[in-house]
Parts: structure tokens; sequence; C-alpha cells
């Protein structure tokens, strides 16, 4: 069983970068066909997929956040992270991390959510 644990602050000032860690345990992410993707949901909003690592390493992006994000991994501790840099207020969400195999969006184990709020 797969499980996925997103870490990192919750309040974030604008402009600067917010860092989010995911710990997958349960399986590898070099696994070959995963996808390990960060999705946030705003307020009030549906979900939005930022952006995900393969199990290659290759890295994909929405392009509306492809010049703000970044996504990298720690195959030694089985975790993937996401940059997002000059946050705004806009970037408040709950930001997720999720799984997905064989295709980028088809996803099958998702965190629990972090809430990270964009804010002086």
């Amino acid at each position: 069983q797969v499980q996925l644990q997103e870490s990192g602050p919750g309040l974030v000032k604008p402009s600067q970068t917010l860092f989010l860690t995911c710990t997958a345990s349960g399986g590898s992410i070099t696994t070959n066909t995963y996808y390990w993707s960060w999705v946030r949901q705003p307020p009030g909003k549906g979900l939005e997929w930022m952006g995900a690592i393969a199990y290659s390493g290759l890295t994909y992006y929405r392009p509306s956040l492809k010049s703000r994000t970044s996504i990298s991994r720690d195959t030694s501790k089985n975790q993937f992270t996401l940059q997002l840099s000059s946050v705004t207020p806009e970037d408040t969400a709950v930001y997720y991390c999720a799984r997905a195999q064989g295709r980028i969006h088809r996803f099958d184990y998702w965190g629990q959510g972090t809430q990270v709020t964009v804010s002086s």
C-alpha cells in the first residue's frame, strides 16, 4: 500500500518561495511507469495539476506555472519536492502530492493534503 505525506510550512509571505516535500512509502519513486505529481486546490475552486516528476526523473509542468515551478527528487529518501517561487495570495491552497500510473494524470494514490496560506 502506497502512502504519501506532504510536509512544509503552512504560512508563506508574498514574493517568497514555497517549498513542499512529499515522502512516499510502500513504493519507490523510481519504479517504472509511475509519475509523481503536485496538485493544488484553491479555496472554492477545483483541483489544479501543477506538475510532475516521472520515474525517469523527467519533469512536466503546467504551462501557466512553468516559469515559477520546479519539481525535484531525492531518491535516497524516496521524496520529491515542489518549489513555487514569487508566491502571491492567489497561491493559497491545499497542496496535494499524488501518484499516477502509466499516464501522467491517471492518479491512484493521494496524500492527505497540506494547507498553505500566502499572507504577510
